[in-house]
């Protein structure tokens, strides 16, 4: 058996995930890494985009994390996102109507503040579509 590296996911609901995998790539802010077992220590914010969790060679499961940080050592990964969703529980036509949606009021926004509100929702629904794909 492989040397595992344990995973710890918390957002601000709870424990989203926390088991052992042979390898996690993480979106840090300064670009991806892979975490495995041995890895040197690091703490990296988050930017948004998908850490993605492999048994060898397989993608096992992907989660799509908005903002945070992550901590390695000792073997052991642990991610504080502010927001995490699991990739597979995204809907393609329900994001795609929203971003639509988005769009709509960033047009008809009527000051600056609502505009840049309007304007980061879209981009992050824009960022969840790209998640799947």
């Amino acid at each position: 058996m492989a040397d595992m590296v344990t995973m710890d996911l918390v957002s601000p609901e709870k424990l989203l995930l926390s088991d052992a995998f042979e390898m996690v790539v993480v979106p840090g802010s300064e670009g991806d890494f892979a975490v495995m077992a041995g890895h040197t220590p690091i703490t990296s914010s988050l930017r948004p985009g998908v850490i993605s969790i492999y048994e060898g060679d397989t993608e096992k499961d992907r989660i799509f994390v908005n903002g945070g940080f992550v901590q390695v050592a000792d073997d052991k990964i642990t991610v504080l996102a502010e927001e995490a969703v699991h990739v597979a529980d995204l809907e393609r036509s329900n994001l795609e109507q929203r971003i639509k949606d988005a769009s709509e009021d960033v047009e008809d926004a009527k000051d600056d503040e609502t505009r840049r509100k309007a304007q980061e929702s879209k981009d992050h629904l824009e960022q969840l579509l790209e998640a799947l794909g």
